[in-house]
């Protein structure tokens, strides 16, 4: 039987991933490991909840014991834009909680999922269909502790046979949850304030295109890489995975087919602008498709469609 902890199960992720675990595995059988005293109601009342913090080792293991856990999602991060404000905070976070749960699930021969992100990737990487397997010199301190993680998980599978699995997330689009310091945070934004004042100015220029995924996509991709048989897993760690690829201005034609009043302002954060430009436009996700059957359910209209419909239902705006 699977005995799950997520820890950074109150994040952008994690805050979704749990109640889908619970779903799919029993809710007793997926402890969400939070920061926070007071989490949302449906993580601390839908099944065990512990406060985690994952930098600190003792801490960490206590709660892996108390429960039998035998797969861990290991997701706690500072984002890009945050992680540049404090970098050493975000190394702190980002690579010593990582090492911890490494160690942990050495010891304790547990499962362990470690999201990466595109972030791990820099300005002298392919920038369109960007390979699997490439260059990779990221010159934020986000991505700089993304890479370390990738080689930290390939390492302990090599070394010790953790079973470690991970994929690189483009931008996460949600309308559960809201915007956590990253670049991408834009594309969530817009919704907001499409709904409640028809207008939005963003941080970066209109022709930026950036990879994305809405979220219910995001979740299946971890839970599916969880669930396949290792033995067809060639690449292991850090899956480039993809769904669709857009600009500031190609968002906003898609949200004014069903808010037609809505309009964009351009006012361009210089540090923003700048970890986008370095990003890549769109990875390759051949490899994710090839070894365990990836394939996103949503692009730019079925995402923006759901979008509206479930956050307008959220904020009780009629939109229509």
């Amino acid at each position: 039987m699977k005995r799950i902890l997520v820890t950074g199960g109150t994040g952008q992720i994690g805050s979704e991933l749990v109640p889908a675990l619970r779903q799919k595995y029993g809710s007793d059988n997926v402890v969400c490991g939070g920061h926070r005293r007071n989490p949302d109601p449906e993580l601390a009342e839908g099944g065990p909840y512990e406060v985690v913090n994952v930098a600190n080792a003792d801490e960490y293991v206590d709660v892996v014991k108390k429960y039998g856990i035998n797969v861990i999602y290991h997701l706690p991060a500072i984002l890009s834009a945050k992680a540049e404000e404090n970098p050493m905070g975000a190394w702190h976070v980002n690579v010593t909680g990582l090492i911890n749960a490494l160690e942990i699930a050495r010891e304790y021969k547990c499962s362990l999922f470690v999201p990466s992100s595109i972030a791990a990737f820099g300005p002298s990487s392919p920038k369109w269909k960007t390979p699997q397997d490439t260059i990779q010199r990221p010159q934020t301190m986000y991505g700089v502790t993304k890479v370390t993680g990738e080689l930290l998980c390939d390492y302990y599978f090599l070394k010790y046979g953790v079973d470690t699995r991970g994929v690189r997330y483009p931008g996460l689009i949600s309308y559960k949850t809201l915007p956590g310091g990253g670049t991408t945070d834009y594309a969530v934004e817009i919704f907001y304030e499409a709904l409640k004042n028809k207008k939005y100015t963003c941080y970066l220029k209109k022709d930026t295109r950036m990879d994305m995924m809405y979220m219910p996509d995001a979740l299946k991709a971890a839970i599916d890489l969880m669930e396949v048989d290792p033995s067809k897993l060639v690449h292991r760690n850090a899956f480039n995975i993809t769904a669709m690829a857009f600009t500031p201005e190609e968002l906003v034609l898609e949200i004014k087919k069903h808010i037609p009043e809505f309009e964009i302002y351009y006012d361009v954060d210089p540090v923003k602008q700048g970890i986008a430009d370095s990003w890549p436009d769109m990875l390759d996700d051949s490899c994710a498709r090839q070894e365990w059957g990836w394939n996103p359910e949503y692009d730019l209209p079925t995402m923006v469609k759901d979008m509206l419909e479930k956050l307008s239902k959220k904020l009780g705006i009629d939109y229509k």
